[in-house]
């Protein structure tokens, strides 16, 4: 059983995850109690506070045995690169469970080319490829996304200098759609950029000694997948068609080619 113990210092609140193989009612008191004399926690952590009493109580109890499992170690066959965006939930819409997806987020789904000055991004690329041996991996971007707007208009980030520099690894894909509007770009090119911005990744991705070696032996894929928030759709880059399609279409016809070539 997991207990959450809560204790303050300053205007700190500090969170603490025991373990413990016995039962302890006082704790479990604790956790189902209302936090609101918790001073300086506010509403938002207040919520995620009780979130955790409530995994604990039930989420946890259901899937002990995955838990238990996943203590030991993890055997994930995706990588999952998407944005930071709050409104993107990789295991929601995949309903994958807790070990399923090893998962990178920042803001535009970016993944910087290859270079020698290895960053998070390209040292986690690296582990999960060489270490844990995923087979796939995606690029997801989204609908309304809130780094593209700002790629697109660069003059809205002057007092964003570290996400304007962060951008610059979308310039190209900016690129690419203004050379199609030369009369300029309006709030209509937005999926366009979103669209163009995943290609691009993905060639990004290619870059990367650990993905490049493991495409030439046929050990990786990548994938290029666009959410829609609004109606829960996912769109799937069809090398084909040179276009994005509903992905159930897209594996449906992926299915027929490998049954082909069996």
């Amino acid at each position: 059983m997991l207990f959450t113990i809560f204790s303050q210092s300053g205007n700190t609140l500090c969170i603490q995850i025991k373990s413990s193989s016995t039962e302890d009612e006082h704790n479990l008191q604790l956790l189902t109690k209302p936090i609101h004399n918790l001073k300086g926690a506010g509403k938002a952590m207040e919520k995620l506070i009780q979130g955790i009493a409530e995994f604990q109580k039930r989420d946890y109890k259901e899937r002990k045995k995955l838990f238990e499992r996943l203590a030991t170690g993890q055997s994930p066959e995706v990588l999952f690169i998407t944005c930071s965006d709050s409104r993107i939930d990789p295991g929601l819409i995949t309903q994958t469970e807790p070990g399923d997806l090893f998962i990178i987020r920042n803001a535009g789904n970016i993944v910087p080319p290859h270079s020698l000055n290895a960053g998070g991004n390209t040292a986690t690329i690296e582990y999960a490829v060489q270490v844990l041996g995923v087979s796939d991996i995606i690029i997801c971007g989204h609908t309304d996304c809130g780094a593209m707007k700002g790629a697109m208009n660069p003059e809205s980030l002057t007092t964003l200098p570290h996400v304007s520099n962060w951008l610059g690894h979308s310039k190209a894909a900016l690129a690419r759609v203004k050379a199609r509007h030369p009369d300029g770009l309006c709030g209509d090119q937005t999926l366009e950029m979103i669209q163009e911005n995943v290609l691009l990744q993905l060639k990004h991705l290619e870059t990367h000694p650990s993905v490049a070696s493991k495409m030439a032996v046929h050990e990786v894929r990548l994938h290029g997948w666009i959410y829609d928030i609004e109606k829960g759709e996912i769109n799937c880059y069809d090398e084909e068609e040179k276009q994005f399609i509903p992905i159930e279409v897209w594996y449906k016809k992926a299915e027929k080619w490998l049954e082909k070539s069996a």
